[in-house]
């Protein structure tokens, strides 16, 4: 157990229990008289700053994602080569799919099954693609469309790193967590989900700037755009404004919430409106099939199914629980969506009667999570939704560490399944794939469950061991509880932290 006081740089060799055990292969914790990295590199006349070097580390692991996809790129996906090579990528396999390669317009040609703005940016890259390789058939269409996406997408990975330094200014090794991140190297361009995550961690550095003036109103108009334009890319950054309101109401600064939501709505109907019009049905695809999909692989429904299974029913002809709701997809959605709503009324019950009021990027990674945990659908990329929110929640690397190995499992376990069903030869017992995705499923449970013990008792928060209060908050930071709040009553704020409160031990 090591102290520091708010306001110092963070040092994870000293702070971080799991790093400070693993520094003693390499000598120990950094010294009181070393000279730190993370200093301005002017000061010292360093180049590589920490931050640079974080920033260096997330290039690296993009390249090597790029060569791990490379058996893939050429689209001659032989003898499931896709699968044992575990290079599968939609962003290819889509461009075929979805006419990009005879010049068909997302839409309006043709129904695109993901909200609009990522078929914007399918056809934005696409239809050049096509129109060049019609003029020079030489071109492999399908090979320039993915490493244009692996580019493009990679940029805003690299973008999303520059955000958490920003955010995290005091703490520039938080972000190697998400830069040297095992599910970033294996699923980065495996879909278009790194275009929501940029737009989103850009809206929270948004809304992290904002001040109760007229700047702050503009950035907070600004934040709701971002994520505006996240949630018409993924839907999942829409998720983030119930945090942001919900903290705003407990810190008296509904205006800023409010501004933000307004806007971001304001977004998402501007973007929709020229697909949804003149092309309905196209338009309608993403919301038809997440409404009528079954259960999926790798989620907590799919778990249940397979126990079903193996718990004999009274009579032959009954269902397991699991298998009747895979049979009543309208009833899945619903409890799916109870289960879910349920979720975030605890989240916002936390947040407002948590002895400190939370910090935003804890209340959004636990939405989030909540989201997938209870989800119908749990596709393998979708840990990049969580991965800049668990690092701005709880940058710690033990529990971290913990579940990308837990992903690493699922990802080579669902290449197993893959290969399994395109042969019909299973890879390795049902059994092995429900693990992986039960030990998925359990550590991001049990991430939950750290960020909530935090939230609970904040002098165990590491983010408050640097910062006073909520460095993401914005607006919010060091702002005092409304006044009819309980905490307040008692002569008790939520924030900033009264002398009894300031977090001193970091574990």
């Amino acid at each position: 157990m090591s102290t520091q006081s708010t306001g110092t740089t963070d040092h994870p060799s000293r702070s971080d229990g799991f790093v400070r055990g693993a520094s003693e292969l390499i000598g120990g914790p950094l010294g009181d008289h070393a000279v730190a990295l993370d200093r301005p590199a002017g000061r010292e006349g360093r180049f590589w700053t920490a931050a640079r070097i974080v920033l260096a580390l997330a290039c690296l692991t993009l390249a090597l994602h790029w060569v791990q996809k490379s058996p893939c790129q050429d689209g001659a996906w032989q003898n499931n080569t896709q699968y044992t090579r575990m290079c599968y990528t939609d962003v290819l396999a889509l461009y075929y799919a979805e006419g990009l390669n005879k010049g068909k317009v997302p839409y309006a040609d043709h129904p695109v099954e993901y909200p609009v703005l990522t078929g914007y940016f399918m056809g934005a890259l696409g239809l050049p693609v096509h129109a060049l390789g019609a003029d020079d058939p030489s071109i492999n269409q399908g090979q320039w469309f993915y490493n244009l996406n692996a580019l493009v997408l990679s940029a805003l990975g690299v973008a999303t790193v520059a955000v958490i330094l920003a955010l995290r200014r005091r703490r520039p090794w938080d972000a190697a967590l998400f830069a040297l991140s095992p599910a970033l190297l294996l699923t980065a361009t495996v879909n278009w989900d790194l275009l929501a995550v940029g737009l989103a961690t850009l809206g929270l550095l948004a809304w992290a700037r904002t001040r109760a003036d007229l700047t702050g109103a503009v950035l907070a108009a600004l934040a709701g755009v971002l994520i505006g334009l996240g949630g018409a890319a993924k839907l999942w950054p829409l998720f983030l404004l119930g945090p942001i309101l919900v903290l705003a109401i407990r810190a008296g600064r509904v205006w800023a919430a409010l501004l933000s939501i307004i806007t971001a709505a304001a977004t998402v109907v501007l973007v929709n409106l020229p697909v949804a019009i003149p092309y309905w049905q196209s338009w309608y695809r993403f919301f038809d099939l997440n409404t009528t999909r079954p259960i999926d692989w790798g989620t907590l429904w799919y778990i249940g199914r397979y126990l079903d299974g193996k718990i004999s029913p009274s009579s032959p002809g009954d269902l397991g629980p699991f298998e009747w709701l895979n049979a009543n997809i309208p009833t899945l959605n619903w409890v799916s969506y109870l289960l879910f709503g349920l979720a975030c009324l605890g989240v916002a019950a936390l947040a407002l009667f948590a002895p400190r009021r939370p910090r935003l990027a804890q209340l959004a990674f636990l939405v989030v999570a909540a989201f997938l945990i209870f989800s119908k659908v749990w596709s393998q990329q979708f840990v990049l939704w969580l991965l800049p929110l668990a690092v701005l929640a709880r940058p710690r690397w033990g529990a971290f560490l913990a579940w990308q190995i837990a992903e690493v499992c699922y990802f080579a376990a669902f290449y197993g399944e893959l290969l399994g069903t395109a042969t019909s030869r299973p890879v390795f017992p049902e059994g092995v794939f429900v693990l992986a995705a039960s030990l998925r499923l359990i550590t991001v449970a049990v991430l939950c469950g750290f960020v909530i013990r935090d939230i609970l008792h904040p002098e165990r928060d590491a983010v408050r061991t640097t910062y006073s209060d909520d460095p993401d908050g914005g607006v919010l930071d060091g702002a005092e509880d409304v006044a009819w709040h309980p905490r307040r009553r008692h002569g008790r704020f939520g924030s900033p932290a009264g002398p009894d409160e300031v977090p001193m031990m970091s574990r």
